[in-house]
């Protein structure tokens, strides 16, 4: 059972999250020949799917724009990916109306800056455990692991609890 409380008023209907911090640990990686790589959590992934499988949608939203964030999006099957986002509220609007769904019913997941403006504008904002005191601060809620080491699986557990008290 999931110890991370969600506050939206009634059914989650999306979780929009971040990319690098969030679904990675944030470190950039290089091989041999100079490729970036990222590192993402399997059991993330599970998770996303599990949450997919209850019927909630899931969105990607990163400022990054990378072949391997596609990649690893068309992998799981992400419903919504925005990749480039400079805006993260703007963009988190446009799919919430794309998917029919009010934002009192987003769940959104951030560790940085940038994700401050969607603070105060969905149902819940949960950061990961490893993001900035400034995110931190006004998170609804905060999860007990980092970013890319399985934050995004305890929040998926946490909806799909969370959604069952609502039939």
């Amino acid at each position: 059972m999931s110890q991370l409380k969600l506050h939206n008023p009634g059914r989650v209907a999306l979780l929009a999250t971040d990319v690098d911090g969030v679904l990675t640990d944030g470190g950039m990686y290089f091989g041999p020949h100079g490729q970036a790589m990222k590192r993402f959590d399997v059991k993330d992934g599970y998770g996303l799917k599990m949450l997919q499988r209850s019927g909630v949608p899931v969105a990607w939203i990163t400022a990054d724009d990378s072949a391997i964030t596609r990649a690893r999006a068309e992998a799981l099957r992400i419903d919504v990916v925005r990749n480039g986002v400079a805006e993260k509220l703007e963009a988190l609007i446009q799919v919430a109306r794309q998917l029919d769904c009010g934002m009192d019913a987003v769940v959104y997941m951030g560790d940085d800056l940038n994700d401050l403006p969607v603070c105060g504008k969905v149902g819940s904002f949960v950061a990961v455990a490893d993001a900035v005191e400034q995110v931190h601060r006004v998170a609804d809620a905060v999860t007990s692991a980092p970013g890319g080491y399985g934050a995004v699986r305890q929040v998926c557990e946490a909806i799909i609890e969370h959604n069952r008290r609502f039939g």
